[in-house]
């Protein structure tokens, strides 16, 4: 039986580690003589050495019958994430404040509660630094029992002491949950629908986030509290498009981390978030000067912050560089420049992710890499990308731009030649966009005049996309209908058109007029 990557939790874990956790996971492992041939130590050496896992391999290769299998990996599993624990132990504030608590909790069991308290002490000193509430709640609901049994005349008044406590980290953790939540469906609310398509779509964002969304006081408001405000904010204003707002929210964001430089350590992927949310806000506002700016602190950030990134906060660097990289070269209009520089390394490395990127950003990257390859003159490869937007289908992923997906390769495929399938493709384009009920204004404006163009005369074309441009000008700056210019500069396409120029040449000398009217 051979079953592909992603099959088995133990083999997944092993492809995972590093060769310095490797050799971490092996010093730990044969710290006992007794473990040098221990039969788990050569089943990692066996699966570590398989491309895919091939159960029937693994079986011939490693000292296991197949009875002993499932719980000699079961132990692999534990052992190998046991020795990850000591590695990063040093390197993860809430992991060593776990493990002191641990060692508090076996200093009591052994009637030592002197020294268990002065131990959660420590703890809570640190954990309340990087506001930690629900560590200091652990803490504090162990230095209770300690109390309630034991007479330790460590302090006057503890007992009232420790309730007091405990109530009001319970309060700011209920506090911070509400926000967390209501950032975190907001959040999934956009990933499914996308921007607010109507006033009907906005009154229920609206009436879903005043429902869901606490009272509070700005100024009693602890770190947490306040960046997952932010969070939410920020995706609130962004599903209305109302983007001034959704900076204003971004940065205050950002500005957190600038008030408390010591959280990068501990929350450093909502750090390369608030970075991230701040320089799209900026691309959808067009602020180029602003973008550049903040764009070279964050790579800054990357090379030089006082911080270690995790595999996971590695991904999230990943994303939000390419994906900003790409803005950037859309908004100067060097796509082709875009398409030299960033498309290879973004390729290369998105492969050797692949078992860690979620379908969502992978769609979103490749839509993006279209979008530079399309402004650049090459449809072919541009297509070739629209397709994985548009092949990848299921629950959770954005209609919105497949959507866009579908109406950029009509146009690509317009503008390549490849007028044989084009009548199938509007079809299919039109069934796809009536069965998400989202043929808004702008899309009804572009499926007319593509289903049109077999029936225009060349010398008919530029009075054609003349008007199309006329018709479509009214939208930009539309409440609801100015979203399908956030992914697709439809207007500057036309223009190149009309004025019988590549698309790239058009958008970089609106950029440098726009550049020379801000200085």
């Amino acid at each position: 039986m051979k079953l592909e990557r992603g099959k088995d939790i133990v083999f997944n874990l092993i492809k995972s580690l590093s060769t310095s956790e490797k050799r971490g996971f092996k010093l730990y492992a044969k710290r006992f003589g007794a473990n040098e041939n221990a039969k788990f130590v050569k089943l990692f050496d066996t699966m570590d050495k398989m491309e895919v896992y091939d159960e029937v391999y693994l079986l011939k290769k490693a000292p296991v019958t197949k009875k002993q299998l499932a719980n000699m990996k079961s132990h692999l599993y534990k052992q190998i994430l046991v020795s990850l624990r000591l590695i990063y132990a040093d390197q993860n504030v809430e992991l060593q404040l776990n493990e002191q608590i641990d060692f508090a909790r076996i200093l009591y069991n052994k009637g030592l509660y002197q020294q268990s308290l002065r131990l959660l002490a420590k703890a809570k000193h640190i954990a309340e630094k990087y506001f930690l509430d629900t560590i200091m709640l652990r803490i504090v609901e162990l230095e209770k029992v300690i109390e309630s049994q034991h007479i330790t005349r460590s302090m006057r008044d503890r007992a009232e002491i420790l309730a007091n406590e405990a109530k009001n980290l319970a309060k700011s953790a209920s506090q911070k949950n509400s926000f967390s939540n209501l950032s975190l469906q907001l959040y999934g609310l956009y990933l499914k629908v996308g921007h607010v398509k109507d006033e009907f779509d906005k009154k229920l964002v609206e009436a879903y986030y005043l429902k869901n969304m606490p009272e509070y006081d700005m100024e009693e408001l602890n770190f947490y509290e306040k960046l997952y405000l932010f969070q939410a904010q920020v995706w609130f204003y962004h599903i209305l498009q109302d983007f001034p707002l959704c900076f204003r929210a971004a940065h205050r964001w950002v500005g957190l981390y600038e008030e408390h430089p010591h959280m990068k350590k501990v929350a450093t992927g909502n750090y390369l978030k608030a970075y991230h949310y701040l320089l799209d806000t900026l691309f959808y506002l067009q602020h180029y000067d602003r973008f550049t700016e903040v764009f070279e602190q964050f790579k800054d950030s990357l090379e030089n912050d006082d911080f270690k990134m995790d595999d996971n906060c590695r991904v999230l660097a990943f994303l939000y560089y390419y994906s900003n990289s790409i803005n950037y070269h859309f908004l100067t209009g060097d796509f082709s420049g875009g398409v030299k520089s960033v498309v290879p390394p973004l390729l290369k490395e998105m492969a050797l992710l692949e078992d860690k990127l979620d379908v969502h950003h992978v769609i979103v990257l490749h839509y993006k890499i279209a979008c530079l390859y399309f402004g650049g003159g090459d449809n072919i490869h541009a297509i070739q990308h629209l397709n994985e937007v548009i092949d990848h289908k299921g629950d959770g992923l954005r209609e919105d731009l497949q959507c866009f997906a579908h109406i950029l390769k009509l146009i690509a495929s317009y503008e390549e030649g490849l007028d044989d399938n084009l009548e199938h493709q509007i079809k299919t384009v039109y069934k796809f966009l009536i069965k998400m009920q989202d043929l808004h204004l702008v899309q009804q404006e572009m499926i007319n005049f593509v289903r049109n163009l077999n029936r225009i005369y060349d010398y008919q074309l530029k009075s054609a996309f003349m008007e199309l441009r006329d018709n479509l000008l009214q939208y930009e700056n539309h409440p609801y209908e100015k979203r399908a210019f956030l992914y697709l500069d439809i207007i500057s396409w036309l223009e190149s058109k009309i004025q019988g120029r590549p698309v790239q040449e058009v958008i970089r000398e609106k950029y440098q007029k726009k550049l020379v009217r801000e200085k």
